[in-house]
């Protein structure tokens, strides 16, 4: 047995030490890295879906628990058309939903400044639209 870590696993050690030198507390959740951003709910993993190719997944929930109305669809809708990165999503359950923004990206090879940049940009997203979503 190995105490090497796969590409992926490098690559999650990677965004977690970036992500902390931000000032996001980031805490070690099974195989995923969980972390609160701006009041968001976050988890972030690396995969590995081919040799070379390593995307780093984030899922932020922004909103949870609200009144399922149109209101909210045209919501999301709105902050959906302004986003850069990612993807806004409503989760319904019979009378309210949940709005979590979903991202997936190629993150294999970049260095550490690329890198970050574009978790900062996809979370500061995450965080303007978020506003408006709550009482």
């Amino acid at each position: 047995m190995t105490d090497q870590l796969t590409p992926a696993e490098e690559l999650q050690l990677r965004a977690k030490n970036l992500l902390e030198r931000y000032g996001v507390d980031v805490r070690e959740e099974e195989a995923a890295l969980g972390f609160e951003y701006e009041g968001a709910l976050c988890s972030l993993r690396a995969v590995n879906l081919s040799p070379g190719l390593d995307v780093l997944a984030l899922m932020c929930i922004l909103a949870w628990d609200r009144p399922l109305k149109p209101q909210l669809h045209k919501r999301v809708a709105e902050r959906n058309a302004t986003l850069q990165f990612g993807t806004l999503t409503v989760v319904s359950r019979e009378k309210e939903a949940d709005v979590i923004l979903r991202y997936t990206f190629p993150a294999a090879g970049l260095e550490d400044e690329p890198l970050a940049t574009i978790l900062l940009l996809t979370l500061s997203g995450a965080s303007r639209a978020r506003q408006g979503l709550l009482p």
